[in-house]
């Protein structure tokens, strides 16, 4: 039997939603205060540590509640084509950001 194939029992799943929930409320928390905080001169190093904590936040909730650090390989597949393109785009927009047809009024 395989790691993915144990049965689970419901105490032990509860309690881990119950753990991941409370570090969710705790990182969300943390984001907060971060934003009200007065660190540094600018708020370049707030946006930073708010995206860092988003990150961990996301990574708790994407692999524990919706089960994705148990998936198999496809899903994995799925999603790095969906990053891969999703940061292409992104390129694409910022590369196109000053690129006005001929002729055209700019603001």
């Amino acid at each position: 039997m395989s790691e993915s194939e144990k049965p689970v029992s419901l105490q032990s799943y509860i309690r881990l939603c119950g753990v991941v929930f409370l570090v969710v409320v705790c990182t969300t928390s943390a984001m907060i205060a971060t934003s009200f905080s007065h660190i540094g001169e600018g708020w370049t190093l707030k946006v930073a540590l708010i995206l860092a904590i988003a990150a961990v936040n996301a990574f708790l909730v994407a692999g524990y509640l919706m089960h994705l650090l148990s998936e198999k390989k496809l899903v994995y597949t799925v999603l790095a084509f969906t990053v891969f393109f999703f940061i292409g785009l992104l390129g694409l927009t910022v590369w196109a950001t000053n690129g006005f047809p001929p002729g055209t009024a700019t603001h």
